[in-house]
């Protein structure tokens, strides 16, 4: 039997290819749900809202035919012509006309919705939640996977960020110390982000002919976007915060949020039905302290990613370790891909 850590999109993407197969396997979790980065909220109104991975483009060609395996219906983000900007907080609001630019696209209904119609393909008693890895031993013929329960399995897939399994599992014998070395310096992406959206029961920025696309380079919004559903029978707006507020109480945060869009959009902003809000850096299936500072995606997609460990028993997948968009959630579709494949060739 496999074991694959982690139920993010590639966990249970890899989960969904092994089956196809009749290849057995358990899908292990730390957290209470199932998505990892694919965090889609609904509030009061019913407005799918996203706190982790939203966008791709048409470059994410293993996304789309994951999508389209799927039947799952996709639409441009809304963009305008303009947009608002504003230099600094002292700084009147600008509208910026802007050149076309390749369309961002999102999923109907919400991101989670491709995590939803995954699950839907797997038996629910093979993904296990709360369970979070302390210990890998590799013997001859068996893998151990220690958690606050004991599994003997033939090979473990490893669908988290290097960074966590580099600095919280104890591995037996030790991982080379090359691997180590540079999983412990593979940027997690999203890990210092803080996204934040809010719900409205009426789109007041078009009744006010303002843009819903707004950017700041000192924030506390850095980015923030029309986030209306497709058939625009939902409203929102939904973003970024600069990630230094993470310092500052919900409280704090939440009230410089909205004194900003009072600033950009008037009084109405303030109107809204739901304020939702994710700091990733809080999020301790995420977020790993790094040692130094990283740049963004900084050894994501690293060859050595690629490597089997212990003759076979151990891969390494996740977003991060993809060979191509790596970080993105195409780079998760596309390292399920390769890794699964892998392993059913042993299996051949």
């Amino acid at each position: 039997m496999m074991l694959i850590i982690g139920a993010g999109l590639s966990g249970l993407l890899t989960g969904y290819f092994l089956k196809k197969e009749g290849i057995p396997f358990k899908i292990l979790e730390a957290r209470e749900r199932v998505g990892g980065r694919i965090n889609t909220v609904y509030g009061i109104s019913n407005t799918p809202v996203e706190m982790g991975a939203t966008w791709f483009t048409n470059q994410h060609k293993h996304l789309i035919a994951l999508l389209n395996e799927l039947e799952l219906n996709y639409f441009d983000q809304h963009t305008d012509s303009s947009v608002l900007f504003q230099s600094s907080n002292t700084s009147p609001i600008q509208s910026i006309k802007i050149p076309s630019q390749q369309p961002s696209h999102r999923i109907a209904g919400g991101t989670s919705h491709l995590i939803e119609s995954l699950l839907q393909k797997l038996d629910s008693k093979d993904i296990l939640l709360n369970q979070s890895v302390k210990s890998i031993k590799c013997y001859e013929n068996t893998v151990q996977v220690i958690t606050n329960e004991v599994f003997e399995v033939h090979k473990v897939i490893m669908a988290i960020p290097p960074k966590l399994w580099s600095k919280r599992i104890v591995f037996e014998p030790a991982l080379p110390q090359q691997l180590i070395d540079i999983a412990q310096q593979t940027h997690t992406w999203m890990e210092d982000s803080i996204k934040i959206a809010l719900t409205y029961s009426l789109p007041f920025w078009e009744g006010e002919n303002l843009s819903g696309t707004f950017y700041s380079p000192t924030g506390p919004i850095t980015e923030l976007y029309d986030h209306c559903n497709h058939q625009r029978t939902k409203y929102a707006l939904c973003g970024f915060i600069n990630s230094s507020f993470k310092n500052l109480s919900y409280a704090d945060r939440r009230r410089s949020v909205i004194k900003q869009l009072k600033d950009v959009f008037g009084n109405q902003a303030e109107e809204f039905i739901d304020y939702n809000e994710c700091v990733w850096s809080e999020e301790e299936n995420t977020f790993q302290p790094s040692d130094e500072f990283l740049y963004p995606h900084q050894n994501n997609g690293n060859l050595i990613f690629s490597n089997s460990y212990f003759d076979d028993k151990l891969f390494i997948s996740s977003s991060e370790s993809a060979a191509e968009f790596p970080g993105y959630m195409d780079g998760a579709v596309y390292a399920a891909h390769v890794v699964a494949q892998k392993i059913i060739n042993t299996q051949l």
